[in-house]
């Protein structure tokens, strides 16, 4: 972990940062609480060799904007293991359950599945500390990235747009950075939409065809444990190539700042929906902007899975779940959207406004002590 320094130190937190160290397993991690005034916690957690406490800070102010915006009962809160996720799978297993007992005393915080995680370990964790969502379906849960619910929610995202001209739908060629646990279920959903597929990558290559790749091979391909660069059906590209691709929609779904001021330029798409959190920094997005390109906010766009998260937290159905991913998701794009056009502002500063008034209000009937 990098010296704590944190570039968001401000009136809404963050609450508590814990740091996490078990030698005997060697796990290092850090939980950061940011802010709990709407409610208790929930935000991922995520394995990666090169997590910093910047990042997981950032993460969790992003989980409490998007809580609120969300309309959840619940504040915001990320943690991050240091490790590599391709780790053997019992190894990972004794990871988890550090961790989990580490973090049994935080008890405003409930964490889910996020990159490097899955379902089963999350029924690990919530043995080890008591609670956890995103669990499998035996154990009463949901399992958000089984059933794809961020992937989801990005096409409603998707829908609201089409519905304000932002974009067509059908023909759209989609870019997806990330073909994982969320872009492997926004490509399905965009495609039952009639949008077409055009480059993918993961985390081993990237592969590209101009009239639309095959997404029902391409998920086969990808279940069977493959990368998508050994995909048969398109070109192999380097995965740099996918910011320059001419398109129409392009969804970040894999790490942090993947669009900067040095790259900004040369975007082609119209839309880009951020299924991953944080994907583009400040200087970034306000660049898009004044380019013409819409972008939907990462806490807007890609609150699917913490919508299914509270719903199973509060004992909802699958049913409900995905009923509250479409209201609220295409509620608030719209709203995003319709705010950004008539105010002349970026859609980010749209739904910072609505995510701030929210917990601003929360904050007003808590005393400090």
């Amino acid at each position: 972990m990098q010296t704590l320094e944190f570039p968001l130190v401000d009136r809404f937190g963050p609450e508590k940062v814990v740091f996490v160290s078990d030698q005997t397993v060697g796990l290092e991690a850090v939980v950061v609480i940011d802010n709990v005034a709407v409610g208790p916690a929930i935000g991922g957690t995520r394995m990666a060799t090169d997590i910093t406490v910047d990042e997981v800070a950032r993460l969790a102010r992003a989980m409490t904007f998007k809580n609120a915006a969300a309309g959840l009962p619940h504040g915001g809160a990320k943690s991050g293991i240091k490790a590599d996720p391709r780790m053997p799978y019992p190894d990972k297993v004794q990871l988890i359950r550090a961790f989990g007992r580490a973090i049994r005393p935080l008890t405003d915080y409930t964490p889910g599945p996020d990159m490097g995680l899955d379902e089963r370990l999350m029924a690990h964790l919530r043995e080890t500390c008591g609670r956890a969502v995103g669990l499998p379906a035996v154990l009463g849960g949901i399992p958000l990235d089984v059933l794809g619910a961020t992937g989801y929610g990005l096409a409603v995202c998707a829908d609201a747009a089409a519905e304000l001209g932002v974009v067509t739908l059908s023909g759209a060629r989609v870019v997806i950075q990330g073909f994982g646990a969320v872009g492997t279920h926004a490509a399905r959903f965009l495609v039952e939409r009639g949008a077409v597929v055009v480059a993918v990558s993961d985390s081993r290559g990237a592969v590209a065809n101009p009239v639309g790749l095959d997404v029902s091979g391409l998920l086969a391909h990808k279940s069977a444990g493959e990368s998508v660069s050994s995909f048969g059906g398109g070109t192999l590209v380097a995965a740099d190539s996918l910011i320059a691709m001419d398109c129409d929609i392009w969804i970040p779904a894999a790490r942090p700042d993947v669009f900067t001021a040095t790259n900004v330029g040369d975007v082609k798409a119209h839309l880009i929906l951020q299924g991953a959190n944080i994907p583009a920094t400040a200087d970034a997005e306000r660049m898009l902007h004044e380019r013409g390109v819409v972008m939907v906010p990462d806490f807007i766009a890609n609150a699917g899975g913490v919508i299914c998260a509270a719903v199973e937290y509060a004992g909802g159905s699958v049913a409900q779940a995905f009923e509250a991913i479409t209201e609220k998701i295409g509620a608030n794009t719209r709203l995003v959207l319709a705010r950004s056009q008539a105010e002349g502002i970026r859609p980010r500063e749209a739904a910072d406004a609505i995510a701030v008034a929210r917990v601003e209000e929360a904050m007003s009937y808590h005393q400090a002590n």
